[in-house]
């Protein structure tokens, strides 16, 4: 993405520039379904996966290869009483670059590709209690810094990010945004999103305000590379609140522009509502607490199965035809 001098109107054309869901290549996989003896729902949720994939890699079969996991690190301005924010972040950092965190040993069992992306951790993002995390040049940047997920390729990609301050700025961008309830969240948590929302209150109206305003790089970095990866047909797995903050900026901004997303569980309450708003169904329920891409690398096994799926059902209407 270039940055002009108006930076979020770049954004806004790129979001117009997104194709509509191929729907003629899920009709042909359905047919294909049909064809194989399975026009039924007997396949479940794995035949609707498949005509997901369809409809967004726009072919038939979708195979997926080569697939991925993409996290994003970031520190932010408002701080956690007796924590080191900068010192915690740097820990889960360095233990997904050096294979230690769990979601590391997840992709190998999965066969996925492990990126984190430091969005500089010594340079925090405004304390939005009291003022913007990033400007709008900032913003637009770091939106498309995140495009950058794609650049190597890939037939699917998995989003999250790491750390509490990326869940506590996503539940802001979700309280602004639609409103959300609060259950299930700590006190201090709860006092930063009041605190910021309060803040910011009259400047709320424009989804990508609301991003700049209240998200952080990591959330801005993950709207980024969600429309990256629409505009190269690849399906994605959002993980955690942050990625699902930045798939409801997207909603608003254009509903359509989320088609090619799906979420690998939805453990916390809000992450509950915020699916049944988004019209995010979660693949998983595995009551994880760890996050940091662990239940996407899990979902991606999943959605990788659908795709084998896909092509053994088409291959079998080929020859029954």
């Amino acid at each position: 993405m270039t940055v002009s001098g108006m930076p979020f109107d770049d954004v806004r054309s790129l979001l117009q520039q997104i194709s509509e869901p191929d729907r003629a290549a899920a009709s042909a996989m359905e047919d294909a379904f049909a064809g194989a003896g399975y026009a039924g729902e007997e396949l479940g949720r794995m035949k609707g996966l498949a005509l997901w994939l369809a409809a967004t890699r726009e072919r038939v079969p979708p195979l997926i290869g080569k697939a991925g996991v993409a996290l994003y690190a970031a520190t932010h301005g408002f701080s956690f009483a007796g924590r080191d924010v900068l010192a915690d972040q740097r820990r889960r950092v360095d233990a997904v670059a050096a294979g230690a965190a769990a979601v590391s040993h997840l992709c190998v069992a999965n066969d996925l590709s492990l990126n984190v992306f430091d969005l500089a951790l010594d340079l925090p993002s405004g304390d939005i209690t009291r003022e913007p995390a990033l400007d709008e040049r900032a913003c637009a940047a770091t939106i498309a810094f995140g495009m950058e997920a794609t650049a190597e390729g890939g037939d699917l990609l998995c989003l999250g990010s790491l750390g509490e301050q990326a869940d506590v700025a996503a539940l802001a961008v979700l309280t602004a945004l639609l409103e959300v309830a609060s259950d299930g969240m700590p006190r201090d948590a709860l006092d930063v999103v009041e605190r910021a929302v309060t803040a910011h209150e009259g400047h709320l109206h424009d989804p990508l305000e609301v991003l700049r305003r209240l998200g952080g790089r990591d959330i801005a970095a993950l709207t980024g590379a969600i429309v990256a990866a629409r505009m190269q047909q690849m399906p994605v797995i959002l993980d955690g609140l942050p990625a699902l903050a930045a798939a409801a900026v997207l909603h608003r901004l254009r509903p359509t522009a989320i088609a090619h997303c799906v979420l690998s569980g939805a453990d916390h309450p809000v992450a509950v509502e915020v699916a049944a708003r988004l019209h995010l169904e979660p693949l998983l329920a595995l009551g994880l607490a760890e996050g940091g891409g662990c239940g996407a690398a899990m979902a991606a096994g999943v959605v990788k199965s659908a795709a084998v799926l896909a092509g053994g059902v088409a291959e079998i209407a080929r020859r029954l035809s």
